[in-house]
This record gives C-alpha cells, structure tokens and sequence, in this order.
C-alpha cells in the first residue's frame, strides 16, 4: 500500500468535527374544548334534497406553528400552489396554511355563482362572482391571517394563514399535527383555532430527535 493510501485510510478513520446538525420534529394534538360557532345556511326552494352543512367537522382543525422561525428558514424555495374549493356553499378546506409565494385556486364547483373577496391587511382582493367550472386564483406575498369570504352567500367565510417559513402544521381530523425538519434549538410553538391562539410553548428540538407538545384551546 502506497504512502498516500495509507494516509488516506488514516483520514477517513478519523471521526469528522463540525459535523452538520440534523433537523428533528414535534408532533402532538390539540384538544378544542370551546363552543364552535357555525353560519347556517339561508334556506331557499333549491334546498329541497341538498346535502347538510359539511363544514362543522373541517372547523376543528387548527393550525399548529413556530412563533419565529430557525435561521436559513427565509432561504428562496420554489413557488408553492394550494387550493381552496367552493362546495355546498362552502370554502373547503375551512382553514388553508400555507408560505408566503404560494397562489392559491379558488375553484368553484357549485351549480350557482359564487365570489370570493378579502379585507384583511395580509392580502385585501375581490375576484368578482364566477360560476361553476370557473376558477381564480392569487398569489400571498404577505404573512398573516387572511379572512376569506363570498359576498352572495353570507354564510360563506374560511380563514388562510400565510407564513414566511415552512414550520407550521394543519390537524388532522383528530387534532393530531406533526411538523418535520425542523432545525435543533429552542422555538416557541402556537395553536391557532378559528381566531384563537394559544399562549406560547417553548419547545426544544434536539438534534435528529422527537418533541411531543399537546395544546387545550378553550
């Protein structure tokens, strides 16, 4: 074996210092112990045979997030794209999250017209009244909630919360969320339901390593 061999054997024997850190996870559940408050819908002779108000179970997912995010979490990633549907004279989901760049579609497949509009500092738009099959769409350059409604059905209102990073998480329908690779370090973790948040959680994220977390929001 050459002198260099030898020395190259040597080096790759030798642990390396420094070595990157790896990201872990929290995952958790948040319990909803509150009233949850529903728009019913305006009769109207269509109604006769119309499926029931679906939009009471998509209102118990909450949104789980880093209340600031890891260092590098502003780095430039490709432009994402979600959608949030118009069904049963409702927006589905109820709750869209999403990072800021992304264009959502506002999609209309109800058999009657429907608009979609904003007044929320985080994005204010009117994409006028559509009927069904047409779709508009806009893009959110702006961090924070953004109250979604339609101005011929009252009833109608969701909710999109834009972030400025990718650590954040919607529940599932048991209120179970988990957030991946997220950076080792100490973070303050919120829930967020339908306009309420809950106080901070301070939650560390050990190298490679889980974190379990659960919320109560009353």
């Amino acid at each position: 074996m050459s002198v260099a061999s030898v020395a190259a054997f040597i080096l790759a024997a030798i642990p390396t210092r420094g070595a990157a850190a790896r990201p872990g996870a929290v995952r958790g559940q948040v319990e909803l112990r509150r009233a949850l408050a529903v728009s019913e819908r305006r009769p109207t002779v269509a109604d006769l045979g119309a499926p029931g108000d679906r939009d009471r179970g998509d209102r118990l997912k909450s949104v789980v997030y880093l209340d600031v995010a890891p260092r590098g979490a502003f780095e430039q990633t490709e432009p994402g794209h979600a959608l949030m549907d118009q069904q049963h004279e409702a927006f589905v989901p109820h709750v869209l999250a999403i990072s800021t760049g992304t264009t959502v579609d506002f999609p209309n497949s109800d058999h009657i017209y429907h608009n979609v509009f904003s007044l929320s500092k985080a994005a204010r738009f009117d994409l006028g009244r559509y009927a069904v099959g047409k779709s508009k769409s806009i893009r959110f350059d702006r961090s924070g909630i953004v109250r979604v409604f339609c101005d011929i059905h009252s009833h109608m209102n969701a909710f999109i919360l834009v972030f400025s990073h990718p650590f954040f998480a919607v529940t599932d329908d048991a209120g179970r969320y988990r957030i991946d690779n997220v950076p080792p370090g100490t973070y303050n973790l919120i829930a967020w339901n339908e306009g309420l948040a809950s106080e901070p959680k301070p939650v560390t994220i050990p190298d490679g390593g889980l974190t379990e977390i659960d919320f109560t929001l009353r």
